[in-house]
């Protein structure tokens, strides 16, 4: 059975999908998708802090310093709106 992009599962055929999803639009079914303690979505959080991780990995000191200073002045400049 194919799995859908949060990793759930999905029919094959395109009727037997559409049918579900439509099952799952007026509450019929439950949607299974795995949530973490805040509520947020458990596999987008693991694939943020490997993205991150990786980039900062892969950039060079000047590089995270010019980030890391349009970064804060974006922070500071949202704080005296």
């Amino acid at each position: 059975m194919p799995r859908g992009p949060k990793g759930e599962k999905r029919p094959a055929d395109v009727i037997a999908n559409a049918i579900k999803v439509a099952r799952i639009a007026t509450g019929e079914e439950p949607e299974e998708i795995e949530k973490t303690d805040d509520g947020k979505d458990a596999a987008a959080v693991s694939l943020g802090r490997r993205g991150g991780k990786a980039r900062a990995e892969k950039m060079t000191a000047e590089e995270r310093r010019r980030v890391a200073q349009i970064a804060a002045k974006a922070k500071w400049a949202a704080k005296s709106d």
